[in-house]
């Protein structure tokens, strides 16, 4: 493989590539034995990888950039073009499923390929095609709107991610004044995202009813694949985030406060939890992919060969750029069985949670694509793949070293922190997505009204510090997960709980820890969520008592003071 940037890009041939399924889909008809039927299904990866690549490579430079106009009509085509393909692949999953060896190739690869293709075949129509590509342009909107909010804050163009930067500035007046900045650009884009996602919110609405659906809850669980658990386990499992974690929560707070000597909380001072100073990585880019390198090859013979493969081919773009999306992610690239790693490093200590983070999700891909022969059981569902990139955070505390020299200390103890008050957030965004839905007709005003109920409830804590826009709940659309997926957020706490049970259990046992966690990576989406939380030895998230026993190592540590 060469380096991403050497990557020659081509645009994918739709039409040619529907033409193949078809004839793949004939075959699959005519297959003679559930092992050549086996064969039909392993050849559809290789039939639409090259596709899917091209797509992905196309997706990167685009969010690398949103000002090059070549790649955002690149984009727009392929967002035009892609779901037309929806028939000629539901007339492919329809022959599997009605082949009359099904049973033979599911004893070989278990029942989950053919559960995701029921569920395909009971969501995907021909009829939704011009609703999903105005969706894809309504996202692309939203993110193309965000990456051109700009500022100048004390002399530097700052996009949200470098006024962030500003906000852990222990002088509480550059706080003060970075946030202000923070929320006027917010304000000032409120209309037009408030225009998006009312169009969002009324198309997906649209397109569940389209499908016999009532509410369009239930249908994008289903298109989540969450065919295990329901939304009332959902709102269950919230309710033991209240009850368990945000006590604890209040409780760092005012720790906080007196550690850093303020008269309250402010949404600035968030961040800030050292009256000395946050711990800052050390070095550039460069220096932390070479610590990270070092740190992968150490801490297991499978993450030095992983880490070794991106280094090797450039599999990723870290620095936060003009133009640039906002965000992180990692994807992958199907022909080169390769995973890429986007990011928008600011000089914070979430710099090195990208290096750990996505480089877990790049891990899992990684790992899993040279074990599974399907390429549809490589990714897992949401909820197992941030077990694998959070875990990872924790599974790296030995060598922050490498990034933070003497604040160390620091870091580790901030991440641990931050780890538990990230978690009723998570569940404040899942269940303000949820009163949206169960009431899609609100006027903006009222989502407003929805979001500060519910942060209230969440997050006694939050202060605005008088700031109009956000003490009436504009805060919700900073979230671009709202917008571009809803309904993936819950996901994080899930996988948090799954996380810090492995944190617990290194604090006794780490070589078992990791053979559980890479035996849960190497299984890839081959098995579903309860069955794979066994795979990697993880209590279920939704047991009564499961949050609180989860959560009792790192509460225990932080009483400490000490992160190890």
């Amino acid at each position: 493989m060469e380096k991403f940037k050497d990557i020659v890009y081509s645009r994918p041939d739709f039409a040619a590539l529907g033409k193949a399924i078809a004839g793949l889909t004939e075959e699959v008809k005519n297959a003679a034995s559930a092992e050549e039927l086996y064969e039909k299904i392993k050849a559809l990866g290789e039939i639409t990888g090259e596709a899917e690549t091209m797509s992905t490579v196309a997706y990167i430079r685009n969010t690398v950039d949103s000002n090059d106009e070549f790649y955002e009509a690149e984009i727009k085509y392929i967002n035009s073009e892609e779901p037309k393909l929806i028939p000629v692949s539901l007339a492919y999953k329809k022959a599997v499923l009605a082949s009359p060896w099904r049973a033979g190739v599911e004893k070989k690869i278990g029942n989950q390929y053919f559960r995701d293709l029921e569920n395909d075949v009971r969501l995907q129509d021909e009829r939704l095609v011009e609703d999903l590509v105005r969706q894809s342009d309504l996202r692309d909107e939203y993110s193309k709107l965000i990456a051109g909010c700009k500022t100048v804050y004390r002399g530097v163009e700052c996009n949200f991610y470098g006024l962030l930067k500003f906000m852990e500035d222990p002088d509480r007046e550059v706080r003060r004044g970075a946030f202000r900045e923070w929320a006027r650009l917010y304000e000032e884009a409120a209309p037009e995202l408030d225009r998006i996602y009312t169009e969002l919110v009324n198309l997906r609405v649209g397109m569940a009813k389209k499908m016999g659906y009532e509410s369009y809850i239930d249908y994008r669980y289903l298109e989540r694949g969450r065919y295990d658990y329901t939304k009332e386990d959902v709102a269950a499992f919230r309710e033991q985030v209240k009850d368990v974690v945000v006590p604890v929560c209040e409780k760092l707070v005012e720790e906080q406060r007196r550690s850093i000597g303020v008269d309250r909380i402010r949404f600035y001072d968030e961040q800030y939890l050292f009256p000395d100073g946050n711990a800052e990585p050390r070095g550039d880019v460069e220096k932390l992919v070479a610590a990270a390198q070092e740190m992968y090859r150490e801490l297991s013979p499978e993450t030095g060969e992983f880490f070794d493969f991106m280094v090797k081919h450039e599999l990723y773009d870290l620095l936060s750029t003009p133009g640039k999306r906002q965000g992180g992610y990692c994807t992958a690239l199907a022909s080169y069985k390769a995973p890429f790693i986007f990011s928008n490093f600011n000089g914070t200590t979430a710099d090195a949670e990208v290096l750990t983070h996505e480089a877990g999700h790049a891990f899992e891909m990684y790992t899993a694509s040279r074990v599974q022969e399907l390429m549809e059981y490589v990714g897992s569902v949401s909820e197992i793949n941030e077990i694998h990139s959070m875990s990872m955070e924790f599974f790296t505390y030995p060598w922050m070293d490498k990034f933070f020299a003497e604040d160390t200390p620091k870091y580790l103890y901030s991440h641990l922190r931050g780890t538990l008050m990230t978690i009723p957030y998570l569940v404040a965004v899942d269940e303000f997505q949820h009163l949206v839905f169960e009431k899609p007709d609100m006027t903006a005003e009222e989502r407003y009204e929805a979001w500060r109920v519910t942060e209230k409830k969440y997050l006694p804590w939050r202060d605005y510090d008088g700031n109009a826009f956000l003490e009436k709940g504009g805060f919700w659309m900073q979230k671009l997960h709202i917008f571009l997926y809803p309904f993936y957020y819950i996901e994080y706490a899930m996988s948090e709980i799954c996380a810090l049970q492995y944190y617990g259990r290194m604090q006794k046992d780490r070589k078992a820890a990791w053979e559980d966690y890479l035996r849960l990576c190497r299984a890839g989406g081959s098995k579903g969520y309860f069955e794979l939380l066994k795979i990697g030895n993880l209590k279920s998230p939704f047991a009564p008592g499961t949050v609180e026993e989860a959560i009792a190592p790192a509460v225990e540590t932080l009483k400490k003071g000490l992160v190890s």
